[in-house]
């Protein structure tokens, strides 16, 4: 194995060689801003439960809208896997993180892009169901139908009439490993949404803090307490997503205490003693390895810098064996160039590998800093080439000169492993189709999908850049969400640099290229210069100032802090306040239902000046809109 890796990598690194020398500007040779707009789409597309007003993805329609009904809770809504309408809790969770780190690190690519609003929303679309998912803070419903019953019908999900049943984890059946990753995307999520909705963003950083304890305290693996996921997304262990989730509330929080996890546990959890080669929604070591050398960089190390150093030796080992630089031991590659780890998907493990390396190349730049490999050093910039290399290769630039993204570029798959996307929309074919109908009309139909499901990457060709375009090949044919997620990230880094356009989104009309809808009232700091608010002459502030729970309900205390931001003084204010369902202190109820307005004793709001009010419910914040003022 090792010979032929050596041997793979002397036809490989001219080819590297050759790509490096477009150092400094990297050309372009595909649309990634039209890849990162058909990404999202794919999620659209993969949504369950009641769909939104602004679906741009018309050939589907509501589904799954009685899920956990049966068990006594609300599970309505998250996203399907892949092909299939199981809800599996896991790689959901880990996409939810790909698409949250995106924004987080890509923040001004997205937004100089007009990007972040449809990022945002894709993010809390998976976000919303995790709240609902977590009830209670030692409760987490993993999973929403069962991949045995499910494969054994081919038909859309708004026929579905396979078992919709529930799995959860609890204190007896725990899962470290599902609701460490869950922990991770709702704190990696917090991050996110701060900017934009300070009240959303401390809502999940509440669960993210309790979802860690949980997993923390009562560990095991989650498919043991979830048998029907084995099959399908079984985890080689959990120690790495305990690092995850304390590494990312360590970057949300900036609590000592996380930090301090990483690196007491740094050894009995693996986190320096595993070099891995693999970063996906089963093993993390990379990820956390890398983010916690953004930590040491960024000079936050401290009396913890030596074992962050460890951490980023393993950030350069996975790097370099990415890059084929690792003395032999590097991952293996196709003759076409793309790395090649799982018969199965491959693609959805070369596109998080992409990603994490062009983070990663981000944090040395700002930092100035090397990639320390056996061989050679490697500058920021050969990072970069070498990320856009692979999605490349996924756009188009390979032996088949296929894209492997649906509705990018002229030639790609077009019998998609998806069943929504092989059958008539209801809108059109209105009867339902059943189960073995689905099979006989759909399945085996040698024609193309009649819908064409936007920006999901297919698993991919085999190690030798084989790929056959047929639905019954899953293996190669079916997208997933962990494979659609790090995209959104590198095609939004790509599209960034010098030779792309800037207006390549307004091309395709099915693309959402809408800003994000922040509810009134939310954080008005840091708002994205694409996204334009109403001149209003209040600023609210939005947060959460105490939470508990009563039986299986817990309660916030939310504060809402108002300024003048205006250069007059304001009086007869009235404030609309929909979806507020507890006890509110500091407004006066006017006779109009949901309208309020200053208290008596605040007659005028002067320019600059301040006030605030609170109110108790369960759940997410009210939304505010102004309807009058002087």
């Amino acid at each position: 194995m090792m010979r032929e890796s050596s041997s793979r990598s002397r036809f490989i690194l001219p080819l590297l060689a050759a790509l490096l020398s477009l150092h400094p500007t990297i050309i372009s040779a595909f649309d990634y801003g039209d890849a990162l707009s058909k990404t999202l789409l794919f999620f659209e597309a993969q949504r369950s439960g009641k769909l939104p007003a602004n679906q741009h993805v018309k050939w589907r329609g509501d589904s799954g809208l009685g899920d956990g009904h049966g068990q006594g809770v609300n599970l309505v809504g998250g996203y399907y896997d892949g092909g299939d309408h199981v809800k599996f809790g896991l790689p959901m969770a880990f996409a939810t993180t790909m698409l949250s780190w995106s924004a987080i690190d890509f923040k001004t690519e997205l937004v100089k892009s007009n990007q972040m609003g449809p990022t945002l929303e894709a993010i809390k679309w998976g976000t919303d169901y995790f709240i609902k998912a977590h009830p209670q803070p030692n409760v987490l419903w993993g999973q929403v139908g069962d991949g045995v019953s499910d494969h054994y019908c081919w038909e859309r999900a708004e026929d579905m009439t396979t078992p919709r049943t529930a799995y959860k984890l609890d204190p007896e059946h725990p899962g470290s490993d599902l609701a460490g990753e869950t922990a991770a995307a709702l704190a990696a999520a917090c991050l996110a949404f701060k900017p934009y909705d300070s009240a959303y963003s401390d809502l999940l950083l509440v669960h993210a803090k309790q979802l860690f304890s949980f997993a923390d305290r009562f560990r095991g693996f989650y498919h043991d307490s979830v048998p029907s996921a084995k099959q399908f997304y079984t985890s080689t262990g959990y120690s790495d997503e305990l690092l995850w989730a304390a590494t990312w509330l360590y970057r949300a929080t900036n609590d000592e205490y996380y930090l301090k996890y990483v690196v007491e546990n740094c050894e009995s959890l693996g986190g320096t003693g595993w070099a891995v080669k693999e970063f996906s929604w089963d093993n993390k070591y990379a990820g956390v390895q890398i983010v916690l050398s953004k930590v040491l960089m960024d000079g936050g190390g401290g009396a913890y810098t030596s074992t962050l150093q460890q951490y980023q030796a393993k950030a350069d080992y996975f790097t370099c064996a990415c890059m084929q630089k690792n003395d032999g031991y590097n991952v293996p590659m196709t003759p076409g160039g793309l790395l090649y780890l799982h018969q199965w998907n491959n693609l959805q493990y070369s596109a998080s590998a992409a990603f994490a390396i062009a983070v990663y190349s981000e944090y040395l730049a700002k930092a100035k800093g090397v990639v320390k490999c056996p061989e050679v050093q490697l500058q920021p910039q050969d990072l970069l080439v070498f990320a856009k290399s692979q999605a490349d290769y996924i756009l188009g630039k390979n032996p088949k000169n296929l894209s492997y993204v649906v509705g990018c570029g002229d030639n790609y798959p077009v019998h998609v492993h998806h069943r929504g996307a092989s059958i008539s929309p209801i809108s059109l074919f209105r009867s339902a189709v059943g189960c073995v109908d689905g099979f006989e009309k759909w399945y085996k139909c040698q024609a193309a999908n009649p819908n064409i499901i936007y920006g999901a990457l297919v698993g991919g060709p085999n190690a030798n850049d084989e790929f056959i375009d047929d639905r019954s090949n899953y293996e190669q044919t079916e997208p997933t969400l962990s494979g659609a997620a790090p995209l959104v990230g590198l095609f939004c880094k790509l599209h960034s640099l010098p030779g792309n356009s800037a207006d390549s989104y307004k091309k395709e009309p099915l693309k959402p290229s809408t800003p994000y809808h922040k509810p009134q009232g939310s954080s008005p700091t840091s708002t994205p210069a694409s996204t334009p608010e109403s001149d209003t002459p209040i600023e609210f502030l939005h947060s959460i100032t105490k939470t508990w729970t009563v039986g299986k309900e817990t309660y916030y205390r939310h504060k809402v802090v108002m300024k003048n931001v205006s250069n007059k003084p304001i009086s007869e204010m009235k404030l609309y306040l929909e979806d507020l369902t507890g006890s509110l202190w500091g407004l006066i109820p006017t006779k109009e239902k949901n309208m309020y307005e200053f208290p008596e004793w605040l007659k005028v709001l002067n320019p600059g000046s301040e006030c605030s009010f609170v109110y108790i419910q369960g759940g997410a914040q009210a939304k505010i809109s102004i309807r009058s003022y002087h």
